[in-house]
């Protein structure tokens, strides 16, 4: 019986949920700045949400634990020559709003978040791509809309030649990455 009343509150929950509009999202990309790296380089990975008008979305992480559902979740993939390393920086310009609950942050229009990657000292030159998987939110200022799961592939060009030396601050980020 709990099952048979888990599965309908589920499928009552699942229907009440609004698809994203067409016009919400304007644009997703992933780009590498700089474009090529020698092996050992951190490099910055852009991602950029650009929302039409009237949209906005949120932070990866709010200040107020009561808002810790509106939020973007990216999921970084270390494959092969680059390791994710450090925290997701978060857009500058959020809006706030606070409520009995605490402050809630958004992004009206969207934002560009900013994730450091190192090219792996033993990377081999020739091209290769970074991955991250995107749950975006977006809300307009009624509802918010399912969230929608976005895939992205940025390409970086590893340069030849010796490795330069991995910044200080990510060299325990990799050296446990390598022994992986």
């Amino acid at each position: 019986m709990k099952a048979l009343l888990s599965l309908a509150v589920a499928l009552v929950v699942s229907t009440v949920a609004v698809a994203q509009p067409k016009d919400a999202i304007k644009k997703i990309e992933a780009v590498f700045e700089p474009a090529e790296a020698k092996p050992g380089q951190t490099v910055s990975l852009k991602i950029t949400i650009a929302l039409g008008d009237g949209y906005h979305s949120y932070p990866a992480v709010q200040p107020s634990p009561a808002h810790r559902f509106n939020v973007n979740k990216f999921t970084f993939v270390n494959e092969g020559n680059l390791i994710a390393v450090g925290e997701l920086v978060d857009p500058v310009g959020a809006k706030s709003k606070k409520d009995e609950d605490g402050e809630l942050l958004y992004y009206p229009g969207g934002g560009t978040w900013l994730k450091k990657v190192v090219v792996s000292p033993a990377a081999t030159a020739g091209a290769t791509s970074g991955k991250v998987k995107i749950r975006v939110l977006i809300c307009d200022k009624d509802t918010c809309f399912q969230p929608k799961m976005v895939d992205l592939e940025a390409p970086l060009k590893i340069l030849d030649g010796p490795a330069v030396a991995v910044d200080k601050a990510y060299a325990k980020e990799i050296e446990k990455a390598l022994k992986k």
